[in-house]
Order: structure tokens, then C-alpha cells, then sequence
């Protein structure tokens, strides 16, 4: 039987966790629908790969596996090119989004195209939080998207919308939900958000946003926040 919902999980050296997180959601969703995942492995350098074939063998997947380092964005736009379901679901595969969240959000698919979380007690560090507020202070500036958390990383999406956006996303290499959302907001595209849970990683530490890392991540996310607003100033 085909899925109504695929669940797409950009992954990078999640070899401690993975297997918990990927059985979490599937033991909560799976007794309520037709469930599939998609998981997209992005040049791991750690037991990642074999702990996602092993799985693969026994849960319904689609797994993409890449030997080089593409970057969240590009492992997430090559995971909604393989959607074949109704809906997609979108999470980090950290384990900081709890499954059981995901019917509040299934309970608003049929009243708008995009259904968003919003992390109204976040679990990372204060520096993070810091930045992602000032960002989010331009953003909304720039952009009049009725949301708290453009970049919260628990979305369901309808089929058709995920296809309409896909080859016009990936300016922002790590900020991808700061993207869709504003890419979905100009398109015309109905969004709610609903109230998440936001927990503490699983195991390790993020992969992404280390300290090092942000003054180039902040300064990259603005430049192409700009670019995107250029953009679509038209639509």
C-alpha cells in the first residue's frame, strides 16, 4: 500500500541517535497511517551509513546516500524530489522534535498548504537563540509571514506544494526554513503554525551551528536573505 505520509530526514553523523530517532517517529506514526520515510544521508563520516542500511532493511525507506558533504539544504531539496506521498512531513533528525507532536499538525492539513511548528521553549544555547531573534528581525522586515519560528524544523507540506517549490530553493545553504517559508508566504501559499515541543539532542552535538561557524552562517543568511526578497518582490 502506498504512503499518505513520507517522513524526509536530512542526516550527518548521527550514528548514536538515528536509529532511536527514526524508530520514535515510526512507533507513533505508523499505528495511525500508511507511513514511508525518506532519509538523506549527507557524507557522514562516522557509522551513520551502516546504521541506516541495517534499518532500511526492516522499515519502509527511501534512502539517499552521498560519499561528499552537500549541506542541509541540498540533502533536504534531493529528499522532496523523491516524494511520491500526499504529504510530507520534515524533521531534524536529532531527536529534538517529538514525534507525538505531529498530530497536532496532521490535524490542520486539510485548512492550509503548509503546517509549521513553533518552538516556544527552544533547547539550544543562547547564542543560537540570540541570533536566530535578530535574524528573524529583518526577516520580518522584509517579509510579513504570519509565523513565530520560520525556522523550526518540524513542517508538513503538501505534495503539490513541495514540487511547486523545489527548483527554486536552496539559496540559503544552512537556512532552509527560513527560505521555504518565505518562498511559500510570497507564492501565496496559506501557513499555521502550531505550538512543538523542542527537546535537547538525542546524542552529540550539532553538526551545523558551531560556534566557529556562525558569524559566516549569519553573514551568508543575511546576504541571501536580500537575494531572496529581490526575488520574488513580484510574486
Amino acid at each position: 500500500m502506498s504512503p499518505v505520509l513520507e517522513v524526509l530526514l536530512p542526516v550527518h553523523n548521527e550514528a548514536d541517535s538515528i536509529e532511536h530517532t527514526i524508530r520514535e517517529i515510526h512507533a507513533e506514526l505508523s499505528p495511525g497511517l500508511t507511513l514511508g520515510f525518506i532519509v538523506c544521508e549527507d557524507g557522514s563520516l562516522d557509522e551513520t551509513k551502516n546504521v541506516l542500511r541495517r534499518l532500511s532493511l526492516s522499515l519502509p525507506m527511501k534512502l539517499i546516500l552521498s560519499e561528499q558533504r552537500k549541506g542541509y539544504s541540498r540533502a533536504v531539496i534531493d529528499g522532496m524530489s523523491q516524494l511520491s506521498s500526499p504529504y510530507l512531513l520534515c524533521l531534524d533528525s536529532d531527536g529534538q522534535c517529538d514525534p507525538r507532536d505531529f498530530w497536532r499538525l496532521w490535524g490542520l492539513r486539510n485548512d492550509c498548504d503548509v503546517v509549521i511548528g513553533w518552538r516556544v521553549h527552544r533547547a539550544d544555547n543562547l547564542l543560537r537563540k540570540l541570533m536566530s531573534r535578530t535574524f528573524y528581525r529583518v526577516y520580518r522586515l522584509l517579509y510579513s509571514v504570519p509565523v513565530h519560528d520560520p525556522s523550526c524544523p518540524f513542517v508538513l507540506i503538501r505534495r503539490d506544494v513541495a514540487q511547486r517549490l523545489v527548483p527554486e530553493l536552496g539559496l540559503m545553504q544552512q537556512g532552509f526554513w527560513w527560505e521555504f517559508v518565505a518562498r511559500s508566504h510570497r507564492r501565496g501559499y496559506s501557513i499555521k503554525e502550531v505550538a512543538v515541543h523542542h527537546r535537547s539532542r538525542a546524542a552529540g552535538v550539532t553538526q551545523v551551528y558551531k560556534l566557529r561557524k556562525l558569524p559566516r552562517i549569519g553573514w551568508t543568511h543575511f546576504l541571501a536573505l536580500f537575494k531572496i526578497w529581490s526575488q520574488t518582490r513580484g510574486g
